[in-house]
């Protein structure tokens, strides 16, 4: 990045790459993938976002591919994370760094973070020396901002900034709908971050794509007041107008949906009074019309013994209890069954609750989409 030039602050999060099969993370659009980082960089924007487990492990190397190796380092910021979920021995952390620097083919990373910090991600983080490790990569010139990702109570976030004060950011799942969420509490740990003096990055501020796709009434609301504004671009814009908040990550899945974060956050605009009422009025819309409030972020998918591809039942689902048969969600439930588990194969086991950065009760809802689409088995 050149000196002296402001970083914009919409960031690429390649937690959700083009496919070219749906069904299979690894198979990334590289082609696609490519044509969106050139245009995301010709536009002025800089700031990329992964992780070792995004796309089963392919997506550092897709980054390496599209990004490291066709442009200039200095062109580009680079953030990535350590799976602390999978930390389970000593040198643990050296081994996966290592790794990642490999796979990411680059000699530091500007930004990196523990990843996913819950009271158990954090327990772990601590027993292996996480915060300790990544200092030393700093010292080292390995790593030039160290910070973490975080889903949990805002007690336990209060707790990680006191026990460590060399953060220096903060990514917190933020979105209009999980602002009061009783749940995610985005609020509340937003309040934490800004009381420590901790800058914060955005993540789900469409929450997995939820807010792209609002429901009609909250979509003509959105038109008749920006007639040519998409309804992500609001809830891009809300997070980012947040002070305190130096990027906003999102997670775009095709060329198009590029080029409309884009078309805002060239010359962001932050949004007025009259734009924040319009977006109190849209978050009870949603919250009346959402059955499950899945981000899809697939991490209670991975060691499921039943093979079930539980975010996009639940994707399903909420699709179904908005616009009922004729959205067609009971022929593309069945589509799956070629391949995976129904809900009804739940053997509650409990794993993706485990796993569940948003701490919803994953089991109850499975019974529910499989009383509703299991009817027939």
């Amino acid at each position: 990045m050149e000196k002296g030039k402001i970083m914009k602050n919409l960031g690429f999060g390649c937690m959700r790459l083009p496919l070219l099969n749906k069904d299979d993370q690894k198979s990334i659009d590289m082609e696609q993938v490519c044509k969106m980082v050139d245009s995301f960089l010709e536009q002025g924007f800089t700031y990329f976002d992964t992780a070792y487990l995004y796309h089963e492990s392919a997506s550092e190397t897709a980054v390496r591919e599209a990004l490291v190796r066709r442009h200039a380092r200095e062109s580009f910021q680079l953030a990535t994370k350590m799976p602390t979920m999978i930390l389970k021995e000593e040198g643990d952390l050296e081994k996966i760094f290592s790794h990642q620097l490999e796979k990411c083919g680059v000699e530091y990373f500007d930004y990196y973070l523990m990843h996913c910090l819950n009271q158990e991600n954090y327990e772990l983080t601590e027993k292996f020396g996480g915060f300790e490790f990544g200092v030393r990569m700093k010292e080292e010139g390995k790593i030039r901002k160290l910070g973490f990702s975080f889903h949990d109570t805002p007690e336990l976030l209060e707790k990680i900034l006191n026990d460590h004060p060399e953060t220096e950011f903060v990514q917190l799942q933020i979105n209009y709908i999980d602002w009061e969420d009783a749940n995610v509490r985005a609020h509340a740990c937003y309040d934490i971050c800004r009381a420590h003096n901790k800058p914060v990055i955005v993540m789900e501020p469409v929450k997995g794509g939820m807010l792209a796709n609002v429901p009609d009434e909250a979509e003509k609301i959105f038109r008749e007041y920006a007639p040519e504004s998409s309804a992500a671009s609001w809830a891009v814009r809300y997070t980012a107008s947040l002070p305190g908040v130096f990027m906003v990550l999102s997670g775009m899945s095709d060329y198009s949906q590029l080029m409309d974060n884009t078309s805002y956050m060239k010359d962001f605009r932050p949004l007025n009074s009259e734009e924040m009422q319009i977006i109190e009025k849209v978050t009870d819309m949603i919250n009346a019309s959402i059955a499950i409030p899945c981000t899809g972020c697939k991490y209670c998918v991975e060691g499921c013994p039943q093979n079930i591809p539980v975010s996009e039942y639940f994707k399903l689902y909420n699709t179904f209890c908005q616009f009922g048969e004729k959205s067609n969600s009971r022929a593309n439930y069945k589509g799956f069954m070629d391949n995976y588990g129904a809900a009804s194969d739940c053997i509650a086991c409990g794993q993706c609750e485990e796993q569940c950065p948003q701490h919803l009760p994953v089991m109850e809802y499975m019974k529910k989409v499989g009383e509703t689409f299991d009817t027939e088995r």
